[in-house]
């Protein structure tokens, strides 16, 4: 599977540094790819694609602050045979153009990759407004639309390589915070997996983006406690990797969904709705709870919305007591 010990490196990439680097390496592999950007390609690291060759240059277009123009421009472009990765924040990249990806992406099933990057509150000062807790669930909602969340940068990098080959509208969640590296360099994962990083026989935490180190962190605490948790990385939210949870919970007996994400629409609904149909267990959310984001550095951030591993602590340990009642 390729996964590291988070503990056996300090090393810390963001997953959107992926972006641009794997853009580039991808087209020096003869893929038709190109970037679509709406005036963030600093930030989103497309520029690196484009700098990378003088073709690449000719194959990033910056469409400006102009993001339901971005999504057109892509849509064009992998009509005429590339494959369009799409630039912005994710507040912008999924949420201004949601029509555009619905009726003109995903309705024909084009193959545009939806890529924003500063998903989630890993934009940290820039705010609420800024800080995208819903765009799991507007993707995964619309038909055709596979959906990833990569845990670290050697998943993202896999995530992109994966949708650049897989025909069809494709959504990639990216973040701006510097993250532990999880998994071996050139891992490759799977659509429609997830992957169980350790075992244990007290309770599953499934989790993904931010959260599967946060999770990793957790089980180091509460085995410390005499607590075992499995923790499963869901890469894939759709498809989602229903057999791979459903075997961990009749195992354990109670489960933990960690998302940085709204309660409502992404991981934590996933998990409900499988085991609803499947297993009757205890199920407790560390998500965040119908609100906006707030303003302040990532780590802040994680505690204020218990959403960093302290939280996930206390849920597992409130559901392994649910057990017992």
């Amino acid at each position: 599977m390729g996964a590291a010990d988070h503990r056996a490196t300090a090393r810390r990439v963001a997953t959107r540094e992926a972006l641009g680097a794997t853009l580039a390496e991808l087209a020096g592999e003869g893929l038709p790819v190109v970037a679509v950007d709406a005036d963030l390609a600093g930030s989103t690291t497309m520029q690196r694609f484009a700098d990378a060759s003088p073709t690449n240059k000719e194959r990033l277009f910056n469409c400006g602050i102009a993001e339901q123009n971005m999504i057109g421009v892509a849509a064009g472009l992998s009509l005429a045979g590339h494959v369009a990765f799409t630039g912005s924040f994710a507040v912008f990249g999924t949420g201004r153009v949601y029509d555009q990806i619905r009726n003109t992406v995903a309705y024909s099933r084009l193959n545009v990759k939806i890529v924003p990057t500063h998903a989630g509150i890993s934009v940290g000062a820039d705010g609420g407004s800024h800080q995208m807790l819903e765009d799991v669930s507007l993707m995964r909602g619309l038909p055709y639309m596979t959906v990833l969340v990569p845990a670290d940068y050697a998943a993202a990098c896999s995530a992109l390589r994966t949708v650049a080959h897989l025909p069809g509208p494709a959504y990639v969640r990216l973040g701006r915070a510097a993250l532990p590296c999880l998994y071996n360099e050139g891992v490759d994962l799977e659509v429609g997996r997830s992957y169980l990083l350790s075992e244990g026989s007290d309770a599953t935490v499934i989790a993904c983006g931010v959260e599967v180190n946060e999770a990793l962190v957790a089980r180091d605490l509460l085995a410390a406690e005499g607590i075992q948790i499995e923790v499963i990385d869901a890469f894939s939210l759709k498809p989602f990797d229903a057999d791979t949870l459903i075997a961990s919970v009749r195992k354990t007996g109670c489960v933990v969904v960690a998302e940085e994400h709204s309660v409502y629409g992404g991981l934590c609904s996933i998990v409900a709705e499988t085991l609803t149909a499947t297993a009757s267990v205890p199920v407790e959310f560390v998500a965040v709870r119908d609100t906006f984001g707030k303003s302040g550095s990532f780590e802040e951030l994680l505690a204020y919305f218990n959403l960093d591993a302290a939280a996930i602590v206390e849920a597992v340990k409130k559901a392994v007591g649910l057990k017992r009642i």
